[in-house]
């Protein structure tokens, strides 16, 4: 074994040795790994400082206000981890709405008035979203009962009886 392998020394892109970061590691686990750590460091820098309330309690109103918001743009993620302009333009709207004196249910349901119930990360069962809140779990013990109705009409099926000749040729292939 060379004496770079033993120090934990990888080879680089550019043919020049450099130290390894996990040196039990493969480097494609390695580069996996790190580039996981750059997704999930990345929403951090989400919310500028120049977006930031001066009254730590107002922005932490905005910043609980704000993990239960859908960016509009990003689909599934809040506006307080996405990057997007319109992400952006949203958590401003919140801290105005707050600053001017409105509730959390207020601010909320302005937000909800402008771009609809999709804004809400969690929208709650009432009206049509009933629907969408029912479907999952009935489609569940939809198949359940399908299959377990399945399964028991398969177990009642007779068995054939067999002929005089299959018990011949069964008796023969027995001895054999």
């Amino acid at each position: 074994m060379s004496a770079a392998r033993k120090g934990g020394w990888g080879m680089r892109w550019g043919g020049g040795l450099k130290p390894a970061l996990w040196p039990g590691l493969s480097p494609a686990l390695q580069s996996a790994l790190f580039g996981l750590a750059l997704l999930v460091a990345a929403p951090v820098q989400a919310v500028q400082p120049d977006e930031m309330l001066a009254d730590p309690a107002l922005e932490q109103r905005a910043r609980d206000l704000s993990k239960g918001l859908r960016c509009l743009v990003c689909r599934n993620e809040n506006i307080d981890d996405s990057d997007a302009q319109l992400a952006k333009d949203l958590r401003i709207l919140l801290r105005e709405r707050l600053v001017a004196g409105d509730t959390d249910e207020e601010a909320v349901a302005f937000l909800v008035d402008r771009y609809g119930e999709y804004v809400l990360l969690n929208p709650p069962a009432t009206g049509v979203n009933i629907l969408l809140w029912v479907a999952g779990p009935a489609m569940l013990l939809a198949g359940v009962g399908i299959a377990f109705a399945t399964f028991r009409r398969r177990g009642q099926g007779r068995a054939e009886e067999l002929t005089e000749a299959e018990r011949a040729r069964l008796a023969e292939i027995l001895k054999e």
